[in-house]
Parts: C-alpha cells; structure tokens; sequence
C-alpha cells in the first residue's frame, strides 16, 4: 500500500475503516471523471492532494488533554496561514484521525513527515467538528479551535494514534475543494492503567555558563566580581533559572546541580561588583539572588539532588586531551571534593556526589577511566553512545553494569531530546510534547510483561520554552497510566537487563562532532602554569585562603563544559585568570636599583622590596649575586651569593643591607633576585642586575697618604714658629710697624739689596 510509508506498522482499527472509505471515494471519483466531458470533476477528499508541502501553514497551537481517556473531549486549537498569493474560498479546517503506529520506528517515521501532503490521508471525522472560513485572503493568518468528544475519533486499542488537523478550499486554479495543508500529532490513547509501567527518572538541570572572575575586592569580604549581569536575568521572574525551579518544584524530578551556580548566587546575594570595561561598578541584584535561592531550598526538601563537580568539568575534554598533562586530573578530584559541602551549605540537603555525566552522555573507556577516576561509580550515558546490539524487541532498563564496579545509566535518547529544538512557539511545543508522550508509551507498551526504568536527561542548559514544554509533558503523565517516577540514584540500582548491550563503546566511535567542540591539549597546559604560579605564591602569604579559594575556583571553571563551542571565550578566561595572577605576584617585588660605588675593604648593600599586597608576606629569601667574587664577595663568609629571609608587611616596603669585602678594584655585576625558602625562584621576574664600582686602598697606600699629611702638619707649624719669631725680633729692635707677612706692600715694595739677614726667608 502507498500509506505504509507514513502509516507504518497499523493495526486493522481504525486503519481498515479508513482503507475502505478512501477505496470507494477513489473509484466513485475516477468514474465520475469518466462520464463527465468538460472540466475535470473533484476528486474524492482522500485522494485529491498533491505531495508536497501545502500552501497553507497549520499550526497546531494547543491540544487537550494531551492524552485523553474516556468521556474526555478533545479540544484541538491553532492558526491556519495562507501562504498563496490568491484567496482561498469555501474553506474549513477538519479532523482526521490515522491508524494505530505501532512501535517507536513508526512514529519516528511519521514525525518527519508531519506536514507532508500525500494524498494518502483519512478522512475527516465530521463536517461537525470543523471550522470554516468563508475566505482565506493571501498571506492572512486565522485561528481555530475544535472540540471532539473522544468517542467520535474512533479510537480502537491502546495505543499512539496520529492525529492531523487539515485545511481545505478551493482556489482560482481549482474550482474543486482540495487539500491544502496539513499538520500531523500524536495522540496517546492508554485509558486505563497498567499493571507494570515505566519507571521514569527525569533529571532537571541547573547548569549555568561561568560568570564568576577569578579577582575579588581587597576589602575583609573579598567582594566577587562579576563578568557581566547576566546571572542575574536568569534569576530573575521570567528567567530561564527561575523558571527551572518554579517548574521543576511541582515535578517529579531529580535535581541534578553544578555547585558553581550555587556559589555564584550565594555570592550575588551580597555586596558584588560588576566588570564594565576598566572599571567595576556595584551590583544591585542581591534580593533576586536571595529569593531564588530561598525558592530552590524550599524546593529541593525531601528531593533527590546530586551534585556535579565543581564547575561542571568536561570530561571528555579531560579524557581525550587533558589526562596525560601532569596535575590535570587532580582538579577533578578537589572539584568532587568541594561539591557536596557547596550543596550542603547552601541548600542544607546532602547530595549524592556518585555520578558523573559527559557531554551528551556520550562516552569511551578513556571517558570513563576519567568519570570514575574522582570516586564515581555511575555515569549518565546516551543511548545513542551505548547503542543495543542484541536484537532486542524493547529498549531495556536504564542501569548497566559496565565493569569495575562501574553502572551506566543510559539515558532515552528520544525523550531526552524531544525538547532541543526552537520551542519559542506554541506549535513547536506542542507538537514535542505529544511526540514526547507518544513515545513513552511506545516504549512501555512494548513489552508490558516487565517492568523496566528509563532516564530522561535532556540537554545542560534548556532554555525558557524548552522548560516550560519538559514540564508539560512530565504534567501529562502525573496520571501514571503507563508511567510512574523514580529518582535517579534508584534508578542506577534498577536491576539490570541481563540482555542488555554493556559494551562501552570504542574511542573511534566517539561523535566528531563532540570531539571538535572539546577543550584543547594547551587549555590543560595553561592550567597546569596557572596552579604551578598559584602553588609559588601561596607559600608566602601569611593568609593564603584569600588567594587560593577564588583561584582554585577560577581553574575549575576554566575546564567548565559550558565553553563547549566557544573556544576563543574559553581561551580569554584563562588568559584573565594567569595574567590577573601574574598581576597579584608582581605587587611583591624589588625595587630597582641604579648604580653606585663601594670604597674601602668592606661596605654595605643595600636592597628594598616592596609589597604591595594588603597582607603580610613570609617565607621570602633575598638573594645578592656577584659575577665576580675575586673583587666583590658578599656576607660574613664572604662568597659569591649571599641570602637574607625576609618578612614584610601588607604595604610596605623593608631594606636589607647586605655586607661586603673588596678584594680589587673595577666595576662588578650584582644581581638581586627573590626566592622561597625552598629555593623557587618567586614570581615570574628576571634577576635584577646592577653594577657596584668598588675601589680597594691597600695599607701602603694609606701609609704614603698619612706620612703625606703628617709632612703637611708639621712644615705648617714650622712656618707658624718661624714667623713669630720674626716678628718678635722686629719688634726688639724698635721698629714701631714691623713688615708683616701677609702686607700687600711689602710683597710688592722694591727689594733691598743688603744681604740678607740671618734666618730672613729669601722668595726667589
């Protein structure tokens, strides 16, 4: 048959009912067509349309209740959108109800072809239940509702049935009515209760992008600063989080948490700042933050919650490009580590830490190796990673045991991903919430001689629509007609099917598409540099805490799964972290010293370090280096170097003098430079050098230098006594103004020509 294609695996009712109709309209069509000359006559409703997709949009905008049950009325609702440029007449939007699908293939089948017009479609079910439009104009949209009442859909066994919701009407081109849109659901049809239903564990994400900087405010509270406001939208009434917990409080769901979010909003809730360029400006949103976290507390009482690692790592990422750099698979471990006191402190709930779950829930034995590595004994995989290769005619339960104590629990990748796409309209949400439905009850009815649990775990981070559509969906199965809830963590000891696939799947069947999203080898090389600076600094704070937490916290959101697909926003964050660091172990550092000049055979150096830093340092040596000690040695044993421990104050700076011996003279190399005690050169600056000229004076030396003064002092006092002797004898002699030695006149008077007298000192 030409419907089996759309209508895969029917059961006789209605199918049988429809074939039959369909049949004798054909005939009856074809052979008024015959008889008559002229004009083409109409054909029959079933088989008038042309394959393609119509001219008309129909968009099925709401359809309750989403799985009826006897006595129920059925109100489908929408728009229908003219998309012809000429108007459609004499139209009307009917009901037609398809046969039985049976099996998850069929209605995969069929969903790809909602909108298909194939000629191949039932009946509607009444002129009844229509609406009608006397004109549809071009390009002009209408809405419609349509009530049925369940016993006139015609409904046989349990089962999924499609539904469509059509246009018809004539144009200019056609003067006959002709189908000219369509828009195909699904309608689950279980009016009773099972016996054995599914177990259903639906796990509820709050996951967020990293928002946190790695800087915090210099002030006692170390005042967070924010990369933007962004955190605080979603917070916000209407917000994609808020509406998370709003939603997800009066569902049946496990709460599954990145404990990073936690601390951000718990951060938000006080004073913080935002980064707005070069500047930082104070946020406002403390009392969204303080509300929803009020909200998720209240919410999250009496429930099953698991904490990720801290920050969400990507374990892939981990797995194929981070393993082999040494120290990166210790930030798994210290983000497991932290994840439940965050949770604990936070919510006061203790959450499971037992699970991991990658990317997509798609997984390898190195992913694996890695998701285990942190003390997990449950990962989150996809179906479509742990694909079934056992033939088997049901999908099995979740839990698999994989080896080494480990349990996969494999999520449906249909219901987990019946949400992902645009759910923004109406239409789209409601055509994925009844394929959704559908395929639960698909998969349980199956095999209903066993019971067996299914995981639901949709995508990280779902938006605002996708939500909202998730809870209706779960809502509509609040029945437990063929469904009933279970947590996540029961789930994963769900006894396994001993049928079912356990093989973990080869790294060469690991997506591609995945593996380019991953985070690259050098982001783990970067890690590794930025812990190695943290690991130098940190010894010589006297209040490490204040450093370390934002730091250690900043590399774990370095490695978030969140950059997936944004690597050049993954780069800048390490890029900030390092140099923000680097920044921070600069403020400790020597001030720089211009030349100078030691005399004499032993002198002082002096060297200042400054810190800059609002807290005291310690553990610190420093270092005086001569290029050469065979004329400038350095200390008490009078070596080459030299090294003084040093502690200083938050802002301040101290001077250490370092003693020298001059040996010869010349200009000599020295160079300070800052170490830990355990000989770490500190910080990322170079030696800085300096030249000392040093001018050694030997014992002769001083010697010739003291006799010469001596010399000096005593022709002095010899010209002193001779002079007044001089002048005593001049004035024996009567003469009443004696010559004196420093008279003008008598340097410049005429000498006499008398022949000197004794002891008289003749200047020639």
């Amino acid at each position: 048959m030409a419907e089996a294609a759309h209508f895969q695996e029917m059961t006789p009712s209605p199918a049988r009912r429809w074939l039959r109709r369909s049949a004798s309209l054909l005939a009856g069509g074809t052979l008024m067509a015959g008889l008559f000359c002229g004009p083409a006559a109409a054909p029959a409703q079933a088989a008038v349309a042309t394959t393609g997709t119509g001219d008309v949009a129909v968009s099925l905008d709401a359809l309750t209740p989403s799985a009826p049950v006897k006595g129920d009325t059925v109100t489908i609702s929408g728009t229908v959108t003219n998309k012809r440029k000429e108007t459609i007449t004499d139209a009307h939007v009917g009901v037609r109800v398809g046969p039985r699908l049976v099996g998850r293939s069929a209605i995969d089948d069929a969903a790809k072809h909602a909108s298909d017009l194939t000629g191949n479609d039932p009946l509607e079910i009444g002129d009844k239940y229509t609406t009608k439009f006397a004109k549809l104009p071009a390009g002009i949209s209408e809405d419609f509702s349509i009530s049925v009442p369940v016993s006139k859909l015609d409904l046989g066994a349990d089962g999924v049935y499609q539904l469509g919701v059509s246009l018809t009407g004539q144009t200019a081109n056609a003067g006959y009515q002709q189908m000219l849109g369509i828009q195909r659901t699904f309608l689950p049809w279980q009016p009773t209760a099972l016996d054995k239903k599914t177990q259903v564990t639906t796990v509820w994400p709050l996951i967020s992008k990293v928002h946190l900087r790695s800087e915090t405010g210099s002030d006692a509270q170390q005042t967070p600063v924010f990369e933007n406001d962004e955190l605080a939208e979603e917070l916000a009434p209407g917000g994609r989080l808020e509406q998370m917990v709003s939603l997800g409080r009066s569902l049946p769901v496990t709460w599954v948490i990145d404990p990073d979010l936690l601390a951000g909003v718990d951060a938000m809730t006080r004073n913080y700042q935002i980064k707005v360029g070069n500047t930082e400006v104070a946020g406002k949103n403390q009392a969204v933050a303080k509300k929803w976290l009020s909200e998720l507390e209240d919410a999250v009482q009496g429930q099953q919650v698991v904490a990720l690692p801290f920050a969400d790592p990507d374990l892939a990422s981990l797995a194929h490009r981070g393993k082999n750099v040494p120290g990166a698979l210790s930030h798994l471990q210290s983000a497991t580590e932290i994840a439940a006191t965050t949770v604990q402190t936070i919510l006061h709930v203790k959450p499971s830490t037992d699970f991991a779950w990658p990317a997509d829930g798609a997984i390898d034995p190195s992913i694996v190796d890695v998701a285990t590595s942190a003390g997990a004994h449950n990962v989150i995989a996809s179906s479509d990673s742990m694909e079934e290769t056992a033939g088997l005619p049901y999908t099995p339960t979740a839990a698999r045991p994989i080896g080494g104590g480990t349990t996969a629990v494999v999520s449906d990748a249909r219901l987990s991903n019946a949400f992902q796409g645009d759910m923004t309209e109406a239409g789209s949400s409601t055509l994925a919430v009844q394929n959704f439905l559908a395929q639960s009850l698909a998969l349980t009815l199956q095999d209903t001689s066993k019971q067996r649990s299914k995981v639901i775990a949709p995508q990280r981070m779902p938006s605002t629509s996708q939500a909202q559509s998730m809870a209706s969906a779960l809502r509509a199965l609040d029945a437990q007609r063929w469904t009933q809830p279970l947590n996540l963590v029961e789930a994963s000891k769900a006894k396994a099917d001993p049928d079912a696939t356990t093989t973990v799947p080869s790294a060469s069947a690991y997506p591609n598409s995945l593996r380019r999203q991953e985070l690259p080898t050098q982001a783990f090389q970067d890690v590794r540099t930025t812990q190695t600076t943290l690991d130098n600094f940190k010894i010589i704070l006297t209040q490490p805490d204040r450093v370390v937490t934002p730091f250690s916290n900043a590399i774990d959101r370095s490695m978030a799964t969140s950059w997936r697909g944004d690597a050049k926003g993954a780069r800048t964050y390490r890029d900030e972290v390092q140099d923000y660091l680097l920044s921070l172990t600069g403020q400790v550092q020597i001030v720089q010293k211009s030349a100078m000049t030691l005399s004499g055979r032993s002198a002082t150096i002096p060297v200042t370090v400054q810190n800059k830093l609002l807290q005291p340092t310690q553990h610190l040596v420093l270092q005086l280096r001569s290029t050469s000690p065979t004329r400038l040695q350095l200390g008490n044993d009078k070596a080459a170097i030299a090294e003084q421990p040093l502690k200083i104050a938050g802002g301040h700076s101290q001077t250490v003098k370092f003693t020298t011996s001059i040996n010869a003279n010349g200009p000599v190399q020295v160079y300070a430079q800052l170490f830990t005690e355990d000989g770490t050169p500190y910080g990322t600056a170079k030696a800085m050098p300096f030249t000392v000229t040093v001018s050694e004076m030997t014992p002769t030396v001083m010697l010739v230098i003291a006799g010469g003064v001596l010399l000096l002092v005593l022709a002095g006092i010899k010209m002193y006594t001779h002079r007044k002797r001089t002048a005593a004898r001049a004035a024996s002699t009567g003469d009443d103004d004696p010559e004196q030695p420093s008279d003008p006149a008598a340097d410049t008077g005429a000498e006499s020509g008398n022949p000197p007298g004794t002891g008289e000192k003749v200047d020639r």
